[in-house]
């Protein structure tokens, strides 16, 4: 589905978006019309990896959407606290306008497979990357409800995994996908109780994303032996998740809501 200039007069807020899924999702939205407002914990956090910086356009997302007639802000802010995220959530209601559309992509795992198990997995460990995932989320979804136009119509999109419909055979991984487990039913909940306002609510699990970060991961754990497993042959893209981020933003996914969409490929099916 072409997106292109259907979210005028939109505003977009997208978490995680400094670079890989986050900054396609957010690049995407500004091409289909919206005013974007970028969030991460580091705007310049693709300068960690040589192939999200080589993509870049300009110092920061931020700038990219500018670059597009777009009205932009971005803010620096630890989502796992929630009285930093309502601040910041807040600031871009004050500058951008009233949120239509807020799409939750920040979150991350910690550690390797085998240290992850279920049955040995660190405490200290575990609670971060709920954190990071799940507490991240609801923080962002809070604020976000809290700011949203009063206007029928409201998107708000969440951010599962593979991992966290899916375990993985040897039971690594495990708070990572706990965590995202919890993401899934967290937002099945938020469809439910927002659904009389006219706001949808909807989560993405995407399975193997060939972002800048993840792709030494692949590479460590047997890139031919992960494709092996997916139906389609090939990785995903950001653009991948990024084109449902977008159909499920307009007019066209109006009667869906709480829905888990998987981008992996036919990983899961």
């Amino acid at each position: 589905m072409n997106t292109e200039e259907t979210l005028s007069g939109k505003t977009a807020l997208v978490t995680g978006a400094a670079r890989g899924i986050g900054r396609a999702c957010a690049l995407r939205l500004a091409q289909a019309g919206a005013d974007v407002a970028v969030l991460d914990i580091d705007l310049t956090s693709y300068n960690e990896f040589e192939a999200e910086s080589a993509s870049m356009t300009s110092d920061s997302t931020v700038g990219e959407i500018r670059a597009l007639g777009r009205r932009s802000v971005g803010v620096q802010v630890d989502l796992t606290s929630a009285e930093s995220t309502r601040k910041a959530v807040e600031a871009v209601a004050g500058e951008l306008g009233p949120i239509d559309i807020g799409v939750c992509i920040a979150g991350g795992g910690k550690g390797g497979f085998a240290e992850t198990a279920a049955s040995v997995v660190e405490m200290s460990t575990f609670h971060e990357v709920v954190e990071r995932n799940l507490m991240a989320t609801v923080h962002t979804c809070q604020a976000l409800v809290a700011s949203m136009s009063p206007v029928p119509g409201g998107r708000i999109i969440t951010m599962s995994s593979l991992f966290g419909r899916k375990a993985e055979p040897d039971g690594g991984y495990a708070h990572y996908g706990a965590s995202k487990a919890a993401i899934i039913m967290y937002s099945r909940y938020l469809a439910r109780e927002l659904g009389p306002r006219g706001i949808t609510v909807n989560c993405l699990a995407p399975g193997y994303i060939h972002t800048g970060r993840l792709a030494n991961a692949f590479a460590a754990e047997g890139s031919d032996e992960l494709l092996s497993t997916v139906p389609l042959g090939r990785f995903g893209t950001a653009a991948d998740c990024a084109g449902v981020v977008g159909f499920l933003s307009s007019e066209a996914a109006a009667y869906v809501t709480g829905t888990v969409i998987p981008i992996d490929g036919g990983v899961s099916a």
